[in-house]
């Protein structure tokens, strides 16, 4: 099943010969339970490609599909509901609300599931799940770097996407605590089913995804399946 269709899609920002392309003619598609690594510099494109396909940045030219269905067809209240519940988003930081704890972080993104949401999607079992469950009212200034983003991680499962975009999700936590949180995002996917795109520019990150794709100066290099 497919997800999601970049067709042609180039992003310009500024006119003339301030003119940037971020993205260039760009064809990409995600099919259900992918593990997709876009690798590239910073600069490259990655972030932008990210948010193409969570339906946060339009193209300047060129289309992107959802399921089938172009985004540019869907109104603003669709959009909202295709983030809300379908794509989620996992950044480098992990952008909790500060004033609000684990729990309503989590809890927060569960009042846009639909009324059948698996109980064990709940905001404490999802906290559980990730191994926080003795920090569910902890703000987000007493967490450390990683279970910020083990909370984090919990909150976009509580959106139940099909899809989840990963932005440098370890660039900013050391080496031992990004392992683990690559190892929990890996039996996640596992367990739930979401597909994975995961922009980064570390290539043993890239190593552990069965597919790649390469960006440079806004443009695919190649797309390929890992040996």
């Amino acid at each position: 099943m497919t997800l999601a269709v970049c067709r042609s899609v180039t992003v310009s920002y500024g006119a003339g010969d301030a003119r940037v392309d971020a993205l260039s003619g760009i064809d990409f598609a995600v099919e259900r339970g992918d593990s997709v690594a876009l690798l590239g510099r910073s600069g490259s494109g990655k972030t932008t490609l990210l948010h193409v396909l969570g339906g946060l940045v339009e193209p300047t030219s060129g289309g992107v599909d959802w399921q089938g269905r172009p985004l540019s067809s869907l109104d603003t209240a669709a959009r909202g509901a295709l983030r809300a519940h379908g794509i989620a988003y996992l950044f480098q930081g992990a952008n909790l609300l500060p004033y609000f704890t684990a729990f309503e972080n989590v809890g927060f993104a569960s009042l846009v599931s639909p009324d059948d949401a698996d109980p064990s999607l709940a905001p404490r079992a999802l906290l559980e799940l990730v191994g926080l469950g003795k920090k569910a009212d902890s703000l987000p200034a007493e967490l450390s770097g990683g279970e910020a983003q083990r909370v984090a991680l919990a909150r976009a499962l509580a959106q139940q996407p099909l899809l989840l975009l990963c932005d440098e999700p370890t660039g900013h936590l050391d080496s031992d605590t990004g392992e683990r949180i690559l190892l929990l995002i890996e039996a996640l996917q596992r367990e739930f089913g979401f597909a994975l795109v995961v922009a980064t520019h570390d290539v043993d990150i890239a190593a552990r995804l069965p597919e790649h794709v390469e960006l440079h100066d806004g443009r695919l290099l190649h797309q390929e399946a890992a040996a």
